[in-house]
């Protein structure tokens, strides 16, 4: 019954993801994404508040987009603008908010996305924890599930099946897995996850602020030839080593299998490619994303050892 809700769960947030609102992207007439050439930065359509950068309004009015019916992101609130369905009206629109006050607060938007990072990531460590835990629990077992796959690998009758599948839940009995909880702790803390990120990409302010001589809207391919290019090279060998590292404490253990070794290489270049054609307050978030992660799965690992727990 437990494992039954969990799956309801899961069913409902993707349904919720699935059916309301998220973030768009502002195209021209020959559907291309409109970009700010200055910045580098690919502008949103359905943005929630007015930008103030000049080039950016005038793309967006080229558009068609009426920036001037939008509220200032000063005065923006939660119940500003048109409903746009239950997923912005809970999740989005709320964050978005907190981002601004936050922001306005502290004096600058970069650092209120890296608190907010911060405090999202603590509320949803209990799941985080248990999904780490699942996951070192699963190297542990892997020699003995790599064993029996190799075992049954060339047989595909019915009742060889079957012993493979008996012979997989006794490993995963004997060392406390459960197969489906993994994924259900994982996908319980996604829409928070996603719902930030679309927060920050459809609040313009946040983008036209400035971290550490970095402009946020600008991205590390167009800062590189700024007078500040040392922060954009900084920013791009943060992204690469946080998300190597990230990646490969991830692994599930099978250090046998020369595509798992490949594995964070080629997933870090993939990401490194992509980071160059983000706003830098994309890469912030990521990289802070990244560390925070790789926190949480040291803490587990220690507690881990000190309780005995494996």
């Amino acid at each position: 019954m437990k494992k039954q809700n969990k799956l309801k769960i899961v069913v409902i947030l993707l349904l919720l993801l699935i059916t309301t609102g998220c973030t768009t992207t502002l195209v021209d007439d020959d559907k291309q994404p409109v970009k700010n050439e200055q910045t580098g930065q690919n502008l949103t359509e359905n943005i929630i508040c007015q930008p103030t950068n000049k080039e950016n309004i005038k793309l967006y009015k080229e558009n068609g987009v009426n920036v001037d019916k939008l509220p200032t992101c000063d005065e923006f609130k939660i119940t500003s603008g048109k409903y746009e369905g239950l997923w912005t009206s809970i999740f989005v629109k709320p964050l978005a908010f907190v981002l601004l006050w936050l922001g306005r607060l502290v004096g600058n938007y970069a650092v209120s996305l890296i608190i907010i990072s911060i405090i999202i990531r603590l509320i949803a460590f209990p799941i985080t924890r248990k999904t780490a835990l699942q996951s070192e629990l699963l190297k542990k077992a892997q020699p003995e599930i790599e064993k029996i796959t190799n075992k049954y690998k060339d047989r595909q009758d019915q009742e060889s099946m079957m012993r493979q599948s008996q012979e997989m839940m006794m490993v995963y009995k004997k060392y406390n897995i459960s197969p489906m909880s993994g994924c259900v702790f994982a996908m319980l803390q996604l829409p928070l996850f996603i719902a930030f990120f679309e927060a920050v990409q459809r609040t313009p302010a946040i983008f036209e602020d400035k971290f550490l001589g970095m402009q946020l809207g600008t991205t590390p391919m167009i800062g590189v030839s700024s007078s500040t290019f040392i922060a954009y090279i900084i920013l791009m060998i943060l992204i690469a080593a946080t998300t190597f590292y990230s990646f490969k404490m991830n692994l599930t253990g099978n250090t046998t299998d020369p595509s798992m070794k490949m594995m964070p290489i080629m997933m870090s270049g993939i990401i490194i490619i992509t980071a160059l054609f983000m706003p830098s307050a994309l890469g912030i978030y990521w990289v802070t994303s990244n560390l925070l992660t790789i926190i949480q799965n040291i803490v587990v690992k220690r507690s881990k050892e000190v309780h005995g727990k494996a």
